[in-house]
């Protein structure tokens, strides 16, 4: 095909974003796989036998401001043009006992999965707008678990997802800062912490840009997926009693692959085009079950809160 549609997807070297590759690929898309590993990116596709000409490998490490400056760089001196952007990859560091610190000396997975994609988004904004394909769309990866709507997200383990008053990145988030509301350091809550933050965004970029950009704006939870390397750092039992749990109790279980059609879905289907949506296919998944947007909380909707996270992560990031 002549001038695919282009997206790039970050963290598509394994689960959700391999497969979503996969699916995009499916429909003819070109896949830019933005990884920190492009030789195991590389021989993910080819596993799935994807081919050279549909997917390219590009080096990232989001827990890295510089990387992600850099790759930037390399998008513009490459003259790629893409079509949409999806905000995937993730770390999840549950074990921790004291946290792991960024380059730029931020908590890691608030560091990945918050502020590396924060800077990404905001740094590609302007290209996606000058996308070929009408409407250019930038599609970030929510969870249950960041969502006190949903059962899900008032579990308390260790602690359900909370921001605070921000407090801790209105100090600044370095040593001994590891929260982003300032209080002890909890490894679980702080994945949960940081998905919040990125569902916050994109609610936020849909208030500030979708109308003058016409980009959409959107998150999905595309159901459990108990078996991917998310969970990598989990204990042996967990891996094993988790995907049990979820396909036998709870019902929420999806496969890598069709969480990752539900992400091209997003990404490239008509039906998706509504902004400021986020997308679920529900906690119990049933055969057949048509998307539908979810109802976010409060703490991921309020306008006062998404300004001032926006505006102490431009400053944690150097975007001002």
């Amino acid at each position: 095909m002549s001038n695919p549609a282009t997206v790039i997807i970050t963290g598509a070297s394994s689960g959700v974003g391999l497969y979503a590759t996969e699916a995009l690929v499916r429909r003819g898309w070109h896949v830019v796989m933005a990884c920190r590993d492009v030789n195991k990116a590389a021989s993910a596709a080819e596993s799935l036998g994807l081919s050279a000409e549909q997917v390219s490998p590009m080096q990232i490490d989001l827990g890295s401001l510089a990387s992600v400056r850099s790759f930037v760089v390399a998008v513009a001196q490459q003259k790629i043009t893409f079509d949409a952007l999806v905000c995937n990859a993730a770390i999840y560091l549950p074990r921790l006992q004291e946290p792991q610190r960024s380059p730029e000396g931020f908590e890691i997975s608030v560091a990945t999965n918050h502020l590396g994609h924060f800077l990404l988004a905001n740094l590609l904004l302007e290209p996606l707008r000058n996308s070929r394909r009408s409407p250019p769309r930038l599609i970030t990866l929510g969870t249950v678990t960041a969502n006190s709507e949903e059962f899900g997200g008032k579990v308390p383990i260790p602690a359900p997802a909370n921001l605070g008053d921000l407090q801790g990145l209105e100090d600044g988030f370095q040593a001994p800062i590891a929260m982003i509301d300032g209080k002890a350091f909890k490894a679980g809550k702080a994945y949960k912490d940081s998905k919040l933050c990125n569902m916050i965004m994109s609610r936020e970029m849909h208030r500030r840009y979708h109308d003058s950009t016409g980009i959409v704006f959107n998150t999905l939870y595309p159901g459990c997926v108990a078996d991917t390397a998310l969970f990598r750092e989990t204990p042996k039992a967990f891996q094993k009693i988790f995907p049990w749990f979820q396909k036998n109790i709870t019902k929420g279980y999806v496969s890598q692959s069709l969480a990752g059609e539900r992400v091209a879905q997003a990404v490239a289907d008509p039906g998706f085009e509504t902004s400021g949506v986020h997308w679920s296919w529900g906690n119990r998944q049933k055969a057949g079950r048509e998307a539908f947007s979810q109802p976010l909380s409060n703490q991921a909707t309020d306008p006062s809160r998404g300004q001032r996270l926006w505006a102490l992560s431009e400053r944690l990031v150097g975007l001002r």
